[in-house]
């Protein structure tokens, strides 16, 4: 008995194989463990793709999940999370994955079309912030989500080695018109403070084909309020008895990561942002069965963060500034860097261009391109020596320009069936070329921080990187029930143009960096075995090399209260990942269980410490030694569960990751020997259930759970409930949904139901409200 039909597997779990219109890329077929890829859009999968994979259509998102932004479709993905802080989080929102934690970014890919999402000009979020550019996909536009776990297709380069994540959006085969507006509302309370804030949404479509010719338009608006991120703090032993500062109340005691006492003397981040996205796409079907696509995407941003201080004087009035005595001890004196203000103004472009042929022959190919480009990338900042209340109003600051930063992709790429469809072998080739440019320059502001313009150089750094890629791989059905996937990787990486120029520093720093390069062959292996007709198994292996980013080599920055410090002499990351599965066809679902394992060498991190001193955070990029990672996985899918209507899905992970080697150190030599790898919990679990009641009414409900982890390479962040520190959580989310007719549609969902405060580093929000409106025509 074969493996189950795409019919079979749309009736068994149908939000995970969707149908799609002809125009839009078809649903993934699976044959002995391999996932074959036919569509004729734009996309970054290869035809063949021997690693496990997991979907989700735009059905089951609409219906169970209330989704504000793009990554919300990933919420219940088996191992995944994404540090998503208020709707509309644009610099902290990173993917995490089985080995890979939140302060790992560029370990994992994001795609929409076939147009690189990941902002691999840096990892994580130290200095500079380089989530993926969720932005540029809204919910309205996704048609599919897939995701592939491990690095174990040829096709991707060394940063799949966490996950790649791939979003198809809707392209139609007849005129429609869709409007959405959405509203969510978060009472938050932290630290004896309470305030509201809300998010606003709105966004509309159009679409049509006519002929060969076929077009989608979008515009979205998001107008987002997020709750305090970060805190200004002394540690209560920093205290001296008496001194002369100004007597003040308010100050809250709390307990740091360490769990060493400290006073929380008010919020210094509080983002609103008002985002604004336009999507334009074209597609043309020209003779032959080759289509032609344009995509051009637009995102704008206008962001605010202010800080507000808890202290009071002895007449009620806010204390922002200077020398401060708090129970009878006096502290060094509060400054801009405890309280900053900034203002960002952002505007960028994407550009995709493709050419696909789809004759599902012997031979079809595919040519793209895509460019990102930081059109406009200003951020303002009020300086250390210019504190509240004045800084309101003025006074010195910074301007830092990102300005002409970016990322330009080519690929070229060919599938040979030597046998047709239907042969013992389909062969998959291509080559590529990646380019990332940084350049980021930060200015004095002497007068006026947010109206002046530039003035004398605080630090301007920059460089430029290149991945030149040539790979291929075959899949073959080498004997009945049995299907191989061999393929092998080679990269050439080159770095270039290096500069970092800090005149004020001591000493003054003015280099240029030599250029660098290296050659590496990534080989990859997959096998599978129909055993039984209804249980397959699979094993996987892949090596995988990511090369330093841009910012990591060369991008040293500092503002009043954070300093990043680069090392152009990193060395790439190498990895061995291996996987084991086993899939049970349950006839209305699907049981998965998957032992994984990775070695890592030279693991490519960014630590970020308090300096207390200098008052401010202190991120720094280094290789640790060895990292070992081992977990299992298991993942469960059901299509009318224990009665008609009931579709649920849920899965577990542990992972055991561990730094078992390190030259490197935080406090003394050897203190991160044996510790766990950051960011990385032992369990985490989600759960998804949703219930159609009739044909127009639908409820949902989820819960997502992650183990305590650690945030410092010498875990001694033991106190995860805490700013800087990273928590377990237990959070249970609600939706329902009615389609009030044909055309109108509208949704109401609670996330965080149970209010559970919990951080990673900054706080996630607590109880949210959401509400939403569509109209579909």
């Amino acid at each position: 008995m074969p493996r189950m039909s795409l019919a079979a597997a749309l009736a068994a779990a149908p939000w995970l194989v969707p149908a799609v219109p002809a125009l839009a890329q078809e649903a993934p077929a699976r044959s002995l463990g391999v996932v074959t890829i036919t569509g004729g859009q734009p996309t970054s999968l290869p035809t063949q793709i021997p690693t496990t994979t997991e979907s989700i259509d735009r059905e089951r998102i609409e219906r169970a999940i209330n989704a504000t932004d793009s990554e919300d479709a990933l919420r219940y993905f088996p191992s995944l999370l994404v540090r998503k802080r208020y709707p509309g989080d644009y610099n902290h929102a990173v993917l995490s994955s089985r080995a890979s934690g939140t302060g790992n970014s560029a370990r994992s890919l994001v795609y929409a079309d076939g147009i690189l999402l990941s902002n691999l000009l840096g990892n994580g979020v130290g200095g500079l912030g380089f989530p993926p550019r969720w932005g540029l996909v809204t919910p309205e536009e996704i048609e599919r989500v897939d995701v592939l776990y491990g690095p174990f297709s040829a096709a991707y380069p060394g940063n799949s080695a966490g996950a790649v994540v791939d979003y198809v959006t809707r392209m139609p085969t007849r005129f429609e018109a869709h409007a959405k507006a959405g509203y969510s509302v978060q009472p938050f309370e932290l630290h004896g403070a309470s305030a509201t804030y809300r998010t606003w949404q709105t966004s509309a479509s159009l679409g049509n084909k006519a002929g060969d010719w076929t077009w989608w338009f979008n515009l979205n608006r998001t107008d987002s309020q997020g709750q305090p991120l970060t805190f200004a703090t002394r540690p209560v032993l920093a205290g001296t008895p008496g001194g002369s500062g100004v007597p003040v109340s308010g100050a809250v005691v709390a307990r740091n990561s360490a769990d060493v006492p400290w006073y929380v003397l008010g919020s210094s981040t509080e983002s609103s942002s008002r985002q604004d996205h336009l999507k334009v796409k074209l597609a043309y079907d020209l003779p032959g069965t080759v289509r032609a696509a344009y995509t051009l995407g637009w995102w704008e941003n206008a962001a605010q963060g202010r800080s507000a201080s808890y202290l009071r004087d002895a007449a009620g009035a806010p204390v922002a500034s200077g020398p401060v005595t708090i129970q009878g001890s006096s502290f060094a004196p509060l400054t801009g860097a405890d309280f900053p203000l900034t203002q960002e103004r952002l505007a960028h472009a994407m550009h995709g261009l493709s050419l696909k042929s789809r004759t599902q022959g012997r031979f079809d190919w595919e040519a793209a391109a895509s460019r990102y480009d930081y059109r406009r990338d200003e951020k303002r900042q009020s300086g250390a020596a210019n504190p509240l209340p004045g800084a309101a109003l003025g006074g010195p600051g910074t301007l830092a320009d990102g300005s002409g930063t970016g990322w330009t992709t080519l690929a070229l790429r060919g599938t040979w069936r030597p046998g047709g469809m239907k042969g013992a072998h389909i062969v998959d080739a291509g080559v590529q070329q990646d380019a990332h440019e940084l350049a980021y320059r930060t200015s004095v502001v002497p007068g006026h921080w947010r109206a002046d313009a530039a003035g004398p150089l605080a630090s301007h750094v920059g460089g430029r990187t290149s991945l030149r890629s040539l790979w291929m791989q075959d899949a073959w059905a080498f004997a009945p029930r049995w299907k191989t996937v061999l393929g092998a990787r080679l990269e050439r990486w080159t770095a270039m143009a290096g500069f970092t120029r800090i005149p004020g520093a001591t000493p003054a720093v003015a280099a240029d960096w030599p250029s660098r390069g290296e050659t590496h062959v990534s080989p990859k292996a997959a096998v599978s075995w129909q055993w039984r007709p209804d249980l397959l198994l699979k094993a996987s292996a892949g090596r995988a090399v990511r090369f330093p980013t841009v910012a990591e080599l060369y991008g040293a920055t500092s503002t009043a209260n954070a300093q990043f410090l680069n090392d152009p002499g990193l060395r790439p990351e190498r990895s061995w990942t291996g996987e084991l599965s086993a899939e049970q066809d349950l006839g209305g679902g699907l049981l998965r269980l998957t032992t994984f394992a990775e070695d890592t060498r030279d693991a490519l991190y960014t630590q970020t410490l308090l300096d207390p001193v200098a008052n401010r955070n202190v991120s720094r990029v280094q290789n640790v030694g060895r990292i070992a990672t081992r977990g299992v996985e298991v993942a469960w899918t059901g299509s009318d569960v224990l009665r008609r209507g009931l579709d649920v899905n849920a899965s577990v992970t542990w992972a055991d990751s561990v730094i078992r080697e390190n030259a490197g150190f935080v406090s003394t030599p050897g203190d991160t020997l044996g510790k766990r790898q950051p960011n990385i919990p032992r369990w985490r679990a989600s759960a998804l259930a949703s219930y159609r009641w009739s044909d127009r009414w639908s409820t949902s409900a989820g819960a997502r759970y992650s183990g305590r982890q650690f945030r410092t390479l010498d875990n001694s962040d033991v106190n995860g409930n805490a700013y800087m520190g990273v928590s377990s959580f237990f959070v249970v989310d609600l939706r329902a949904r009615l389609q009030i007719d044909r055309t109108f549609s509208a949704a109401v969902g609670i996330d965080n139901v149970n209010n559970k405060t919990y951080w990673n580093f900054h706080p996630y929000p607590q109880r949210t409200f959401v509400a939403e409106l569509r109209a579909d025509l």
